[in-house]
């Protein structure tokens, strides 16, 4: 009989912490404060993940703004040897309006599937406060889990609608200046604030598309509401000060979204990375006349 690979053995054993590692890798690639915009442009992206240097998933995200309302939407899944260990896919998307050049998101949805269940989650907003939100199918009551009061949904961003970081001033929007914001998320579940420290200037090529510079800063999770204090993965990412995230613009905007997410984990190195980042601008719509 084949002796399994020491790999194998390893993600067997660590199972349910895989599952936990990939999905905080991916909470914290979206999780982004969105502030005014300018212009219009698009955005179609492939992301390929990795845990210690092997392929564990890949997923594409597509972002759409327009002169008054905007889209966004995110896919992936697990790949290779992990789907069969710890099988997933994802998808998410928000959508909203956009009012004197600031991005409102007025809805947003999440689903995603293992082996064991499929959860959705929605959420409505009016101006940046949570109207009302639902998980499907209704998770149990944890009282271990700090509870998410109503102030906590008030002047927070979507994970997706979050994805769009804007850099204000008339410069290059690739700078040091982009790591000078904050983030506070509600995802449905947990309520979380993510902070930015300029770190380095660098410069990427996409296998298609987008080849320049990027900003990369320094990424801090902070957990407010609605998690178990006691979670490992909670605990290890709180105290974790070498993340590291890189952002690339969408062309003809002062929106930037993230080129690739670093994570260490005891398990290895966990990397998020574009691999196709095209993006164009779009003209503005001219009125029609008589």
């Amino acid at each position: 009989m084949l002796a399994t690979p020491p790999f194998a053995q390893k993600l067997r054993s660590a199972r349910p912490r895989l599952a936990g590692w990939l999905m905080a890798l991916c909470a914290l690639a979206l999780a982004w404060g969105a502030v005014p915009a300018a212009a219009q442009g698009k955005l179609e992206a492939q992301y390929e993940a990795s845990l210690a240097g092997i392929p564990v998933g890949k997923g594409a995200w597509n972002i759409d703004i327009q002169d008054d309302v905007f889209s966004a939407a995110a896919a992936g899944g697990t790949t290779g040897l992990l789907k069969s260990f710890t099988g997933g896919s994802g998808t998410g998307a928000s959508q909203g309006r956009v009012v004197n050049g600031a991005l409102v998101a007025t809805g947003y949805q999440a689903s995603t599937t293992t082996q064991k269940k499929t959860e959705e989650i929605r959420i409505t907003l009016d101006k940046g406060n949570v109207k009302d939100f639902a998980i499907l199918p209704e998770p149990p009551v944890d009282p271990d889990r700090i509870v998410v009061t109503e102030a906590h949904r008030r002047g927070v961003w979507d994970p997706m609608t979050a994805s769009l970081l804007r850099v204000p001033g008339t410069g290059d929007p690739v700078s040091p200046e982009a790591c000078h914001i904050g983030a506070p998320v509600f995802d449905g579940r947990m309520r979380y604030d993510l902070k930015l420290d300029f770190k380095r200037m660098e410069t990427v090529k996409a296998e298609k598309g987008y080849k320049g510079p990027v900003v990369v800063c320094s990424l801090y999770f902070v957990p407010v509401a609605g998690y178990i204090p006691d979670r490992p993965v909670i605990k290890y990412l709180a105290a974790q000060r070498n993340i590291e995230i890189a952002f690339a613009p969408v062309a003809g905007t002062r929106i930037l979204v993230p080129f690739w997410l670093k994570v260490p984990t005891p398990l290895g190195p966990a990397m998020l990375e574009a691999t196709s980042f095209i993006t164009s601008a779009q003209p503005p719509r001219v009125a029609k006349t008589q």
